[in-house]
C-alpha cells in the first residue's frame, strides 16, 4: 500500500476496531467498573472483532498510535494469535508511547508459554537497568512473577533479590509511583480472565492475512 492507502484503511480500522463504545478506554481498569450485563456485552462484541480481523488488519493498527496498538494487543490476546509473539516483544522493548506497554503484557501472558517469558525478560533486563525511566517494568514484572505462577518456574526471582535489579531500579535517583509487582501480577491476572472470557465467543474466520 502506498502511505496515503494505509492512512485510508488506519482511519478504517480506528473507526471500526477502536473507537466504538470508547472501546480503548475499557481495555484497562475502566473495564471492572462495567455492570455485569455491559461486561457480558463488551466481552461478546471483543471477541468477535478478535475472531473477524486478519492479521494485516491487526499489523496496520499496530503501527498506530498507542490507542490502536493497545486495541490490537488485547484482540490479539483474545484469538490467541501466537504469530505476533515477536512484534509484541519488538514493541515492548522499543517503548515508543505510553498506555500500551501492559497490553502487550497480558497478550505475552494469555500465550501462557515459557517462550512468552523472553520478550518480558529481556524487556526486564533492559529497561530495570535504566532507572531514569519509570516505563512498564511493573507490569513487565508483574507478568512474569504469573507466568511464573502458571508455569511453575522462577524466573522473575533473579529480579527479586534484595540487591536484584528491580530494588536498584527502585532506588535508583527518581522517584516512582509504581505498584508492587504482586499488585501487577493480580491485575493482569484479571485481564487475562477477561481475555479468555471473550474468546468464548472468538470464532476465527477461515481468511487470508
Amino acid at each position: 500500500m502506498r502511505d496515503a492507502e494505509v492512512a485510508d484503511e488506519l482511519g478504517r480500522l480506528i473507526r471500526r476496531y477502536v473507537t466504538p463504545g470508547g472501546r480503548y478506554r475499557k481495555l484497562g481498569g475502566a473495564l471492572f467498573s462495567l455492570s455485569g450485563p455491559e461486561r457480558a456485552e463488551f466481552a461478546r462484541s471483543l471477541g468477535a472483532d478478535a475472531g473477524g480481523i486478519s492479521g494485516a488488519e491487526l499489523g496496520i493498527l499496530l503501527g498506530g498510535t498507542w490507542r490502536e496498538r493497545k486495541t490490537a494487543a488485547r484482540l490479539i490476546a483474545v484469538a490467541g494469535r501466537t504469530e505476533f509473539r515477536a512484534r509484541l516483544g519488538e514493541l515492548l522493548l522499543a517503548s515508543e508511547g505510553p498506555y500500551a506497554g501492559r497490553a502487550y503484557c497480558v497478550a505475552l501472558t494469555t500465550f501462557g508459554t515459557p517462550a512468552d517469558a523472553d520478550p518480558l525478560i529481556t524487556y526486564l533486563d533492559h529497561y530495570l537497568a535504566r532507572p531514569d525511566l519509570p516505563y512498564d517494568q511493573s507490569a513487565a514484572l508483574g507478568a512474569l512473577l504469573l507466568l511464573d505462577a502458571r508455569l511453575r518456574s522462577d524466573r522473575a526471582a533473579r529480579f527479586l533479590t534484595p540487591d536484584g535489579l528491580w530494588q536498584r531500579w527502585l532506588e535508583g535517583p527518581y522517584d516512582k509511583n509504581v505498584d508492587a509487582p504482586t499488585l501487577q501480577r493480580d491485575f493482569i491476572g484479571q485481564l487475562c480472565d477477561f481475555a479468555a472470557e471473550s474468546a468464548g465467543h472468538c470464532r476465527r474466520q477461515p481468511r487470508h492475512g
